[in-house]
C-alpha cells in the first residue's frame, strides 16, 4: 500500500477519483457525439437513432445489477473492483475508437445494414461503461473509512469527474467531435488502468460503526427505496429525451448551415449544462440541503429544470437563448447527478451497496429505454420539434411532484455521504 493511501492524502483522493472520471468522460462523449454521428455521417432518421440509443439501457439493465452483486462477493487479479474496471475500460476505449469507423467495420464484415453494427458498437460501449461505473464508485467506499474521509472521497470524485465532463464538451465545441472521440480513447485507458494499479483494495470489508449502528444500516426501507426510484425515473425520461433528440430541435429551430455547426451547438449546450452541474452540488446545493433537507432541495431544482425546458419551447429562437436556458436547466442536472444517490444511500443495506447501486441504475436505464423505443416515433413524426422539450418539461415537473412522496433522512453533514454522481 502506498504511503499516500495510508495517509489518505489529497493526491490519493485525486488518483482514486480518476477511474470514475474516465467512465464519466466516456459517457460524455457518447452524449455529445452519438446522435450527431448517426445523423450527419450515417444519415439515420431520429427514430433510428432512438434504436441505437436503446442498446445502452439494455446493457445497463443487465450489466449494473449483475456487476454490483458479483463485485460484492468475488476476488481476483488482486481486487474485487479492479478486474471489472480494467475490463470495462479496455472495452470502452475500443468502442469509442469504433464509433466514427462504423461504416468501415460494416464493409469489412460485409454487413449492409449499418444500424446493426451501430447498435452492436453502442451496446458494447454502454455495457463497458456499466461494467466499470459501479465498481469505480464502490471502490471509494472500500478504501476509505466511514464518515468524513468517505465523504471527502465522493466529493472529490464529483468535482474531478464533473470538471472533466465539462472538458469533454469544450473539446467537442472547439476541436470537433472526431478529435474528442480519439482524445477520449487515450484518456479512458490512462485514467482507468494506471491509477487502479496503485490502489490496494482490502480483502475483507470492515466498518467502523458500532454494532447498534451496523444493525440499522443493514436494513433496507423498500417502500421509500421504490418511491425514490419511481420519482427519479421521470427525471431521466426528460433528460434522456433532450440528450437523444435535441439534434432534431437544433436542425429545425436554429437552422445550422453545416453538420459541424450542428455539432458545435449541441456541444456548447451540453457544456453549459454540465458546467452548472459540476459547480453547483458542492458550492450551492449542499449548503441548501443542510437548511431545508436533501429532498426539498432536489425537487426544487428539478422543478427549475422543468421551467428551463418550457423556456426553450417559448423563447429558444437562437443558439444564445438556448444556451442561456440550458444554464437554467443545469440547476436540475446538478441535483440529478448528485442528490438522489445520497438520499438512496441512507435507505438501503450498506453492506450490499454494489447491488443497490445496480438496482438504483434501473431508474436511469429503463427510462432511457422508453425514450429510445417509444418516444422516437412520436418525435420523428412530429412537425414541430418543440415536442422534444415539451416532453422533457412535463416529465421533469412530474418527477418534482413525485419526490414529495420520499421522506428525508436527518442530515448529519459530518457522517453522511454527500455528493455522488450516477449513469
Amino acid at each position: 500500500m502506498l504511503e499516500i493511501q495510508k495517509k489518505l492524502s489529497n493526491t490519493f483522493y485525486s488518483i482514486l477519483s480518476l477511474p470514475a472520471t474516465a467512465m464519466g468522460f466516456a459517457l460524455s462523449i457518447q452524449i455529445a457525439a452519438l446522435s450527431w454521428l448517426m445523423r450527419t455521417k450515417y444519415n439515420l432518421d431520429l427514430h433510428e437513432i432512438g434504436f441505437v440509443w436503446a442498446a445502452g439501457p439494455l446493457a445497463g439493465i443487465i450489466g449494473q445489477p449483475i456487476v454490483g452483486l458479483v463485485s460484492d462477493n468475488v476476488w481476483f487479479w488482486g481486487g474485487r473492483r479492479r478486474p471489472f474496471i480494467l475490463i470495462g475500460a479496455t472495452l470502452a476505449a475500443l468502442m469509442l475508437f469504433a464509433l466514427p469507423n462504423i461504416d468501415s467495420i460494416s464493409s469489412f464484415f460485409g454487413i449492409s445494414n449499418i444500424i446493426i453494427v451501430a447498435v452492436i458498437v453502442a451496446l458494447t460501449l454502454d455495457l463497458a461503461i456499466n461494467v466499470s461505473f459501479n465498481p469505480t464508485r464502490s471502490i471509494i467506499a472500500d478504501v476509505t473509512p466511514d464518515g468524513v474521509p468517505r465523504t471527502k472521497g465522493y466529493t472529490w470524485m464529483q468535482t474531478i469527474s464533473g470538471s472533466f465532463g465539462v472538458l469533454a464538451y469544450a473539446i467537442g465545441a472547439i476541436f470537433g467531435n472526431y478529435f474528442l472521440i480519439y482524445f477520449g480513447v487515450i484518456l479512458v485507458l490512462v485514467f482507468s488502468i494506471i491509477p487502479i494499479l496503485f490502489i490496494k483494495e482490502p480483502r475483507e470489508l470492515k466498518t467502523s460503526l458500532s454494532s447498534e449502528s451496523a444493525v440499522v444500516e443493514s436494513k433496507t426501507d423498500w417502500s421509500q427505496f421504490l418511491k425514490l426510484l419511481f420519482a427519479h425515473s421521470f427525471s431521466w425520461i426528460g433528460v434522456q429525451t433532450m440528450f437523444v433528440y435535441m439534434i432534431g430541435y437544433v436542425e429545425q429551430k436554429l437552422n445550422p448551415s453545416t453538420p459541424d455547426e450542428t455539432g458545435q451547438i449541441l456541444s456548447i449546450s451540453f457544456l453549459i449544462l454540465n458546467a452548472v452541474g459540476a459547480l453547483l452540488p458542492a458550492l450551492v446545493l449542499e449548503p441548501i440541503t443542510e437548511k431545508i433537507g436533501r429532498v426539498k432541495t432536489h425537487l426544487s431544482a428539478v422543478a427549475i429544470m422543468s421551467l428551463g425546458y418550457f423556456g426553450i419551447v417559448l423563447f429558444g429562437k437562437s443558439s444564445i437563448l438556448v444556451w442561456s436556458l440550458m444554464a437554467v436547466c443545469g440547476i436540475g442536472w446538478a441535483a440529478i447527478v448528485s442528490l438522489p444517490f445520497a438520499i438512496m444511500s441512507e435507505k438501503v443495506n450498506k453492506n450490499r451497496m454494489g447491488l443497490f447501486m445496480g438496482i438504483f441504475n434501473l431508474s436511469v436505464v429503463l427510462p432511457q429505454l422508453f425514450v429510445s423505443l417509444v418516444l422516437g416515433t412520436f418525435v420523428q413524426n412530429s412537425g414541430d420539434k418543440n415536442l422534444i422539450f415539451i416532453i422533457s418539461g412535463v416529465t421533469l415537473l412530474t418527477s418534482s411532484l413525485l419526490w414529495f412522496m420520499v421522506k428525508d433522512s436527518p442530515v448529519n453533514s459530518k457522517q453522511s455521504v454527500k455528493m455522488q454522481s450516477g449513469h
